[in-house]
């Protein structure tokens, strides 16, 4: 039923698709047009569901856009588009969605893939850029944690053999621990979240998807410099808001943001890689206070 309300209606998540760069980009959206925006760039195995509780808790005061990369979530990429999953083609696709939708100016929530994927935007365009939170999303070597140790020897030789080898993270069992690994009580994050996304890697031809990004992940090292002079030059406005348990991305690289950054405001969280699953509330929080004098 339509609500008369504008409070509630601006909260009320709407479920919209474009087509851009010979992509149906599949995205969730919510709050006023004319509010500030807020980009959620989610990670691996996920996509915009990740944000499902969070998108209405900052539609008051955003208008928040969420899309699904290509490979992930509803997105469709059509087999005649022949797309090749990089990150600098996730990037450009998700600039020309931005120029689709009449998105410029806008916030962003980097969120694993999402951070090299909203970092090169931001370095492309940082005019554009008001603010970042970074939750769990890495710009440092030293946040690599040492889950990394068999991506580093696929980049090193991207074999047969080493790429086949990694194929189990793509299982549901691996999703699984991604989202209650770190968690004091795992069993209170909803199971539909990883089943959703386990769901979907299983798709026709998305594991190989998925296979081809963790190589390609190994070309973002080497931008982490260009991200790092960004956050430099600009001192872009920060929240580093990250589970101190994620064995992905871990502590050291949230706190290596200080270096670089004098605005940047970092907390470390008691949970795992998918914060919002367990402390949403307290994330959504934490944003609207870091940045309310931005909005």
């Amino acid at each position: 039923m339509k609500t008369t309300s504008n409070t509630l209606e601006h909260s009320e998540t709407k479920f919209e698709r474009t087509t851009v760069d010979g992509v149906s980009i599949f995205y969730r959206e919510a709050g006023a047009k004319n509010a500030p925006v807020m980009l959620l760039l989610h990670g691996f195995p996920s996509s915009s569901h990740q944000f499902r509780n969070l998108i209405p808790k900052l539609a008051s005061h955003y208008h928040v856009i969420a899309p699904d990369m290509p490979g992930f979530g509803f997105t469709d990429v059509p087999a005649e588009r022949n797309y090749r999953y990089s990150f600098d083609n996730l990037a450009k696709t998700m600039q020309a969605f931005l120029e689709k939708i009449g998105v410029k100016k806008f916030s962003v929530y980097i969120f694993d893939y999402g951070a090299p994927v909203g970092l090169r935007l931001a370095v492309a365009n940082p005019q554009n850029v008001e603010a970042i939170v970074s939750q769990n999303g890495n710009a440092y070597e030293e946040g690599l944690g040492e889950f990394w140790a068999p991506l580093k020897k696929y980049w090193q030789d991207p074999s047969k053999e080493n790429r086949e080898a990694l194929r189990a993270f793509t299982a549901f069992e691996a999703t699984k621990w991604q989202y209650t690994v770190g968690v004091s009580e795992p069993d209170s994050v909803a199971p539909e979240s990883y089943t959703l996304d386990a769901a979907l890697m299983q798709r026709p031809g998305n594991a190989d998807i998925q296979l081809d990004l963790f190589l390609d992940y190994g070309n973002n090292l080497p931008l982490y410099p260009s991200f790092q002079a960004y956050f430099k030059k600009t001192q872009v406005p920060m929240l580093a808001i990250w589970g101190k348990n994620d064995p992905i991305f871990t502590p050291p690289g949230a706190e290596a943001f200080k270096r670089d950054n004098q605005n940047v405001v970092v907390e470390l969280i008691d949970t795992g890689h998918f914060a919002l699953e367990t402390h949403c509330d307290h994330i959504a929080e934490r944003i609207l206070a870091t940045f309310k004098d931005r909005r």
